[in-house]
C-alpha cells in the first residue's frame, strides 16, 4: 500500500479583523506560504502535480479558482494546475484529504494542500448573500426538497451553537472558563515562541494577532448574549481573521526521487455528516467513526486540534469522547487565535504537526465542525 507523507508545513500569522493582514490580496497571502513551502521543502515546484486550496466566500479577489491564482502570484510554474475546495470551515482540511488521497491512490506523487481567507476584505457569508439581488434570499429558500425535509428551521451556526450548549447542558460560566483558558494557552504559546518554526512572517506581522492579553473572566461575564436569553456571547465564538497555510504531501517515490524528508504520515482521513440544523455537532460522530476505523482510542492521541468555532462545540465533544482537556488545543484555539474560515483546516494541520514535533508525541487528531452539519477527521503519525 502507498503512503502519504507530510514533508513541509507552513502558515502565515493569523491576523485579526482589520489588522496587519487585512489589506493583503488573498492571492498574495496564499502565494506567500506557497513560496516558503517550496523553499523549506527544497523541492522542485515543477514536480508538483496539483495545488488544492480551501476557501469560503469565493467572490471578488477570492473568486476565479484562488488556488490557481495563489500559485501563479507566487511566480511558480504555469504548468502546475490548481483547484479550490469549499467544505465550508473544513475546506482546507478537505484539501489535505484530497491531496493525501491522490498520493495514496498512486495517481499523484507530489501535491500541495492548503487554504487562504481574507475575512477583513470579504466579509463572512458574502457568498451566501450574493444571490439576494437576483431574488434568492438564502441558498435553501425555494428548494422543495429542503423545505420538505427541514421546513423553515433557521440554518445558522449561532443557532446551532446555542442548541449544543442546551443539549449538552453547558453553562455560560463553564464556556467562559474554557474561552479564558484558550486565550491563556495561546498567549503562553506566543510568548514561548512555540509557533515560530511554523510561521512565515507576512506584511510585517510575525505573530498571531488575535489573543487578548487584557481579557478576564469578569470582562467575559459582562458581555451581552448573542441572542436574548441565550448562553453564548462573542467571547465564546471564534474570531474573524485573515491568513493562509500550506502543506506539501509526497509519496515514497517522490521522497526518494526528490530527496525529501518525511515528517509525518497521514494515518487516517474521513468525513461524516450529522444534523445540518444543529450543524456543529458532527465532530462527535466523525471522531467515533475515525476511532472505529483506526482501532485507536482517544487516549492514544498526544495532541488534538478541534476547531473552536464556539466553546460549546469543543466542550460537547470533550464530554462525548472523554478526551483529556490538557491535550485538546494545547496552544489555544480559534476563540483566541482566530478562524480564517477556508484556511483554518490547514492552519490546524500545521499546528498539530509542529506540536507533535515539539513534544515528541506520536499521534495527532484533527477535527472541525462545518456548514451543512459535517466534519472531517485527520489522524497523523509523527515520524523521526
Amino acid at each position: 500500500m502507498n503512503e502519504a507523507y507530510i514533508v513541509a508545513a507552513v502558515r502565515t500569522p493569523v491576523g485579526r479583523r482589520n489588522g496587519g493582514l487585512a489589506a493583503a490580496h488573498p492571492a498574495d497571502l496564499g502565494a506567500h506560504v506557497l513560496r516558503e513551502l517550496m523553499d523549506r521543502a527544497d523541492a522542485d515546484p515543477a514536480a508538483v502535480e496539483d495545488v488544492i486550496f480551501g476557501c469560503v466566500d469565493t467572490i471578488g479577489p477570492q473568486a476565479g479558482d484562488v488556488a490557481r491564482t495563489c500559485w501563479l502570484a507566487a511566480g511558480l510554474p504555469e504548468e502546475v494546475p490548481g483547484v479550490t475546495v469549499d467544505r465550508q470551515c473544513g475546506s482546507s482540511q478537505q484539501a489535505l484529504h484530497f491531496a493525501a488521497q491522490a498520493v495514496l491512490s498512486g495517481s499523484s506523487d507530489l501535491v500541495v494542500a492548503g487554504g487562504v481567507q481574507n475575512m477583513s476584505m470579504i466579509p463572512i457569508s458574502s457568498a451566501m448573500l450574493a444571490g439576494r439581488p437576483l431574488g434568492h434570499e438564502t441558498p435553501y429558500a425555494g428548494s422543495k426538497g429542503w423545505s420538505a425535509r427541514y421546513g423553515t428551521a433557521e440554518v445558522s451556526q449561532f443557532a446551532g451553537a446555542e442548541q449544543m450548549a442546551v443539549a449538552w447542558d453547558l453553562s455560560r460560566q463553564d464556556m467562559e472558563l474554557y474561552a479564558y483558558e484558550s486565550h491563556r494557552r495561546a498567549l503562553r504559546a506566543v510568548d514561548e515562541g512555540r509557533f515560530r518554526r511554523e510561521i512565515v512572517p507576512c506584511e510585517g506581522v510575525a505573530d498571531d494577532e488575535a489573543p487578548r492579553r487584557d481579557t478576564t473572566p469578569e470582562k467575559m461575564a459582562a458581555l451581552r448574549p448573542l441572542t436574548e436569553g441565550g448562553r453564548l456571547t462573542a467571547a465564546l465564538a471564534s474570531q474573524i481573521s485573515d491568513g493562509a497555510a500550506a502543506l506539501l504531501v509526497a509519496s515514497p517515490r517522490a521522497v526518494r526521487d526528490h530527496g525529501l524528508t518525511p515528517r509525518a504520515r497521514v494515518h487516517h482521513l474521513s468525513a461524516r455528516g450529522a444534523d445540518p440544523i444543529m450543524m456543529l455537532s458532527a465532530p462527535i460522530p466523525a471522531t467515533a467513526h475515525a476511532l472505529s476505523r483506526t482501532g485507536l482510542a482517544i487516549d492514544d492521541f498526544d495532541a488534538i486540534e478541534i476547531n473552536e468555532a464556539f466553546a460549546s462545540v469543543v466542550l460537547a465533544w470533550i464530554k462525548e469522547t472523554g478526551a483529556d482537556p490538557a491535550r485538546v488545543n494545547p496552544n489555544g484555539g480559534a476563540i483566541a487565535l482566530g478562524h480564517p474560515l477556508g484556511a483554518t483546516g490547514a492552519v490546524l494541520s500545521v499546528k498539530l504537526l509542529h506540536e507533535l514535533e515539539r513534544t515528541g508525541g506520536r499521534y495527532g487528531l484533527q477535527t472541525m465542525c462545518e456548514g451543512g452539519g459535517q466534519a472531517n477527521v485527520t489522524v497523523i503519525e509523527r515520524l523521526g
